[in-house]
């Protein structure tokens, strides 16, 4: 049995983009770790009253996590135990206990305890742009070089890192045919680049477990923007756009031939 260990900034992270390669590990006999650096408090509030809502989102969020973690199969939960960042230049951007404030080294610190704990074999996190410049998502990807830095230099290391990716030509399909959807990205300041389709090394098939990753995603409920893409998109687009999910492999060996096909390819 190998372990999967993710790095992800926020509730609701782990099913959009990562939610068919955990079940596919699961499925395969692996232990899968997810560790997440907040717990959403900043995010936007659907289908529940802000007002009343707001002051226990961290509570309520934390219990979707745990139900989503409970439908894709994540054997351990764990939190950095920061709060969530919101976006640049807002209030919550510069609050002390954000995760953006924090020291590299100290959240680093924090993640490496569970990298000695566990002794992932793939370790999963975003690549330096944060997927669409989330501040969270980036500080996530430095924080975990820093973590992959420290156990390192004590003597070990996982086999593979990964960074989720999304196509660059995906995106620019996708601004075409959802125009709305992609200027509403614009003025939220959430403007998804994708990665250069070259850099892709990995695409792995999770067409079987789309209606799982599904109910993933509507687990948590308070972030389930009923205007989004998500919602309204028919089903057979929805399998196309969730059916597969594409990684950066940015240490470590390929386990076959380009694209891999699997994370574990190549695993001993």
């Amino acid at each position: 049995m190998a372990t999967l260990l993710l790095v992800h900034a926020h509730p609701d992270d782990e099913a959009a983009s990562t939610g068919g390669v955990i079940m596919k590990a699961k499925a395969h006999g692996h232990r899968v770790v997810l560790v997440t650096a907040t717990r959403g408090e900043a995010g936007e509030i659907h289908n529940m009253d802000p007002k009343e809502t707001r002051p226990r989102l961290a509570l309520i969020r934390t219990e979707e996590l745990k139900a989503a973690g409970d439908v894709l199969g994540v054997d351990r939960i764990e939190f950095l135990g920061y709060r969530d960042s919101g976006m640049v230049d807002t209030p919550e951007n510069r609050d002390p206990r954000s995760f953006h404030q924090a020291r590299v080294e100290e959240a680093a610190g924090r993640l490496a305890v569970f990298l000695r704990e566990e002794r992932p074999d793939v370790v999963v996190t975003y690549a330096e742009d944060g997927i669409y410049g989330h501040p969270d998502h980036i500080k996530a990807h430095f924080v975990t070089i820093a973590a992959l830095d420290l156990v390192q230099r004590e003597g070990w290391s996982p086999q593979k890192l990964y960074f989720t990716a999304i196509p660059r030509s995906m995106m620019e399909e996708f601004a075409k045919q959802f125009p709305d959807q992609a200027e509403r990205q614009t003025q939220q300041n959430m403007r998804v680049i994708g990665t250069p389709d070259e850099l892709i090394t990995t695409r792995i098939d999770v067409h079987d477990y789309v209606d799982q990753k599904r109910k993933a995603f509507e687990a948590h409920l308070s972030q389930n923007d009923p205007d989004s893409w998500f919602a309204s998109m028919a089903d057979q687009l929805l399998e196309m756009a969730l059916g597969t999910e594409y990684y950066q492999l940015a240490r470590g060996k390929p386990g076959s031939e380009l694209p891999e096909s699997d994370l574990f390819a190549g695993v001993n």
